[in-house]
């Protein structure tokens, strides 16, 4: 079983960075794809970023694509989420999520270990 913790969260204004830690433990997850995902209440959890086990391969979501960029260092066991230009609608829980698919998704179900979350929020 694999644990993961999410940290970097906190409150910033409107074009502020941020840089987002999900690390592991329990076991390596250099075999596995990660990825961040996002909730406000009363929403349902959405994709912001993956990347494949080697990181050769990224895919971002729509709202974040050339702000937002995920990385991984599998000798540290952790999976970054670099946030620049950050926006109100930005403001959310943050979760990082690791899959057993060979292949990213962008839905939920198909991610098997979720973290607790780090809250982000972006002031105007």
């Amino acid at each position: 079983q694999v644990q993961l913790v999410e940290s970097g969260g906190g409150l910033v204004q409107a074009g502020d960075s941020l840089r987002l830690s999900c690390a592991a433990s329990g076991r390596s997850f250099s075999a596995n794809a990660v990825g961040w995902f996002r909730q406000t209440p009363g929403k349902e959890r959405e994709f912001v970023a993956a990347v494949s086990w080697s990181g050769s391969t990224r895919n971002y979501a729509d709202s974040v694509k050339g702000r937002f960029t995920i990385s991984r260092d599998n000798a540290k066991n952790t999976v970054y989420l670099q946030m620049n230009s950050l926006t109100p609608e930005d403001t959310a829980v943050y979760y990082c999520a690791l899959t057993k698919s060979p292949t990213i998704t962008t839905n939920t179900w198909n991610w098997d270990d979720w973290g607790q979350g780090t809250q982000v929020t972006v002031s105007s």
